[in-house]
């Protein structure tokens, strides 16, 4: 005969067993195998502890190295080897702690549980598996979208050294359509960037410029030894002349961009390292993917004009932008010339520098590296991103000047070229402390370079297309120390 137990002893009893299978679940969302190693198969508890131990070990020590030795935790995480050891890593992770949720419902004995007690069990098992197995598997995507994005974006170029302590990377903007090929450059941008502090002065140059040289024993110096100075021969159009005449650039990927990167060598006298080109018209998916970007308007910038209507208006204030409005704000011509659209884009590159933060990058990555993908085109080869990562860190701290070859600084239809690079070198020494390319010593007060009067950057500052100056006086974000305070 079973012995007979009262109704409260009962109600007892089933609230222990309940919170001993709720505790055998929590124990294994905190440190799964415990429940294991408590109730069940101690092997499978023993193993599962130490593989999550350690995995704790890694996280520790990979954190630590990133503050002592950031530049090796960047190069972990570009690597395509390491992302793929860790989305499958991840993979494996999720099924395993899947399978510790599921061993410890069995371990709680739910069919001694109450109806409702094994319910909430049910839900609660499947709550935490779907929930850490998702949040794993979710993490495991993103790792594969990095390797992909690395994969595809980046490949096994030329790696070259910094020239005198700087990498000078191009920037190109540019169309494309149906009628071109490839890509026109119509934003052109040297990023000089020195290699220990991130310190970065934005050379701009015009798309117009004429009369300039090429580097010695380049292609282009050898079929214009005079200089690239005849009927529409304009800086873009260095790169149309190449896609027509594609023999002369054997083995080159590119030759468009080659023949660009040759013209603006010829003019700065910088050596370039890699160039980066942007399609213009799929740039607002870029902005987009990080959620829009935060603008100074100064004056309604039309959207639309120059042999085509417009069609709206970006009203002026402190506003974010989606990415249709930034290419707007960027490229509008209408009521407005080349050079304050130049400064226009400065600006832009500004804000996505100092507002693209690493919680931003790494939130909304998978969208970043999609658009990417369809957006940019570089020869920076993989083996280099850590490096480029890492600077891009450096400078977001540092003030971003700018230095632009147009009126009224430089006569871009006839530029005095050896003055022009003289101001390069201006450029570059005051952004390293140096006065006219000497160590300033404590006690010497930096050289004076004579510069062109332009109107304060305040509130009240007159603007022209949207830019503070004018083309006579000068755009401010054309010429300065510091790009925030000019925007």
């Amino acid at each position: 005969m079973p012995p007979v137990t009262s109704p409260g002893l009962d109600d007892r009893l089933a609230r222990v067993r309940f919170r001993r299978a709720i505790t055998l679940m929590v124990m294994t969302l905190v440190i799964p195998g415990s429940a294991q190693l408590v109730a069940g198969n101690k092997q499978v508890g023993r193993i599962a502890m130490r593989v999550w131990l350690s995995l704790l070990a890694v996280v520790v020590v990979v954190v630590l190295l990133g503050f002592v030795w950031p530049g090796v935790l960047l190069s972990l995480f570009t690597s395509e080897l390491v992302l793929g050891v860790v989305r499958i890593g991840l993979m494996v992770l999720a099924v395993g702690w899947a399978v510790l949720f599921v061993d410890a419902w069995r371990l709680g004995e739910p069919l001694g549980l109450r109806q409702k007690q094994r319910l909430a069990m049910v839900g609660l098992n499947g709550v935490l598996s779907f929930s850490v197995a998702g949040s794993l598997l979710f993490a495991s995507h993103v790792v594969g979208v990095n390797q992909d994005f690395m994969a595809t974006m980046f490949g096994d170029g030329e790696v070259t050294d910094s020239t005198h302590g700087r990498y000078n990377v191009l920037l190109l903007g540019g169309d494309s359509g149906a009628d071109r090929m490839g890509l026109r450059p119509d934003s052109i941008t040297v990023a000089s960037i020195d290699e220990d502090t991130g310190h970065t002065v934005l050379f701009g140059l015009p798309r117009n410029m004429q009369d300039f040289p090429f580097p010695k024993g380049s292609v282009m110096a050898e079929q214009f030894p005079d200089g690239y100075d005849c009927d529409d021969c304009y800086l873009n159009s260095l790169s149309t002349f190449a896609m027509d005449n594609k023999e002369l650039f054997p083995g080159v990927r590119n030759p468009g961009v080659e023949a660009t990167v040759q013209g603006v060598e010829g003019i700065t006298g910088l050596d370039v390292n890699y160039y980066a080109m942007v399609n213009m018209q799929g740039f607002k998916d870029l902005v987009d993917a990080v959620g829009g970007v935060r603008l100074n308007v100064r004056d309604r910038i039309p959207i639309g004009g120059v042999g085509a209507p417009i069609t709206g208006w970006i009203e002026p204030g402190v506003r974010k932008l989606d990415g249709f409005q930034t290419l707007w704000f960027a490229r509008s011509r209408s009521g407005a010339d080349d050079y304050s659209r130049m400064a226009r884009q400065k600006c832009v590159m500004n804000a996505m520098l100092d507002q693209l933060s690493p919680q931003v990058v790494v939130t909304k990555f998978g969208d970043i590296a999609k658009a990417s993908k369809k957006v940019i085109s570089t020869d920076l080869p993989a083996s280099e991103v850590d490096t480029f990562v890492e600077l891009a860190v450096k400078a977001k701290s540092q003030p971003l000047a700018t230095v632009s070859f147009v009126p009224p600084l430089v006569n871009t239809a006839a530029p005095d070229i050896a003055a022009l690079q003289d101001r390069v070198r201006q450029a570059i020494a005051k952004s390293e402390g140096r006065a006219d390319g000497r160590t300033v010593r404590p006690d010497e007060k930096p050289a004076k370079t004579k510069r062109v009067r332009r109107p304060a950057g305040g509130a009240d500052a007159p603007t022209t297309g949207g830019s503070i100056g004018s083309m006579a006086e000068g755009y401010v974000a054309n010429d300065a120390e510091d790009l925030s305070s000019a925007c």
